[in-house]
């Protein structure tokens, strides 16, 4: 597995590295120290499999680095935002922007690795304190509550798992459903709250409450 770590702090990319050895197999670090170089090291290793993306680095600003990165990504290459900050405004605008994942660089390295493994599994990671909120969200809301009155039933519990930042393979498990019946839920839950990717989709159901449904709820 390639992983690019694109942070302007060696001390920070050094600390990563041994963090990331704990996932273990065979991986292959790349690094970049601003937007440039993260820019050209996605053009030039078309093999990257998921990259670790700082916000404040030189070069340009973050969201038009993000965009060009994501541009350049295959669809399926997660970005994962790793950032001293967690200002629900500046994860929004990531999620929005494409980002697969925002992990505090305050987090401990046991939830760096929580987080990863779920992102590479296919689920999402977003802070926790982010989904609690739900106050105002500077125009960022993804969904309201007409949108998921299109929902089925079952779609509705696919967004509640989908809010906890699980995996098709795990919602198919929690819900007994086949994985490619999972998935066609999920793109009728994109279509409907009119979001993009699925990580729109759980912030959107975080701002919905669906994430504190429990497993009572769910089945049938």
């Amino acid at each position: 597995m390639k992983i690019l770590i694109a942070d302007d702090h060696e001390l920070f990319r050094d600390g990563l590295r041994h963090v990331l050895d704990q996932l273990g197999g065979d991986l292959s670090i790349v690094e970049a120290r601003d937007f440039p170089q993260a820019i050209q090291a996605v053009e030039r290793d078309q093999d990257i499999d998921i990259v670790l993306l700082d916000l404040s680095m030189p070069g340009m600003a973050w969201n038009d680095g993000l965009l060009r990165l994501r541009e350049l990504l295959p669809e399926q290459v997660p970005v994962i935002i790793l950032s001293a900050s967690d200002d629900r405004r500046h994860v929004l605008q990531a999620v929005n922007l494409g980002a697969a994942g925002f992990i505090p660089k305050t987090s401990s390295s046991r939830v760096m690795l929580s987080a990863l493994k779920l992102v590479l599994s296919g689920g999402v990671y977003l802070p926790p304190a982010l989904l609690e909120q739900n106050g105002p969200s500077d125009g960022a809301t993804l969904a309201n509550e007409n949108a998921v009155s299109f929902l089925t039933a079952r779609q509705r519990e696919v967004l509640a798992l989908l809010g906890q930042g699980k995996s098709n393979k795990e919602i198919a498990r929690v819900l007994d459903l086949a994985e490619g019946t999972v998935k066609l839920h999920v793109t009728a839950i994109l279509k409907a709250l009119n979001v993009n990717n699925r990580t729109r989709a759980v912030v959107a159901a975080s701002q919905l409450g669906l994430t504190t449904m429990d497993s009572s709820q769910i089945g049938g």
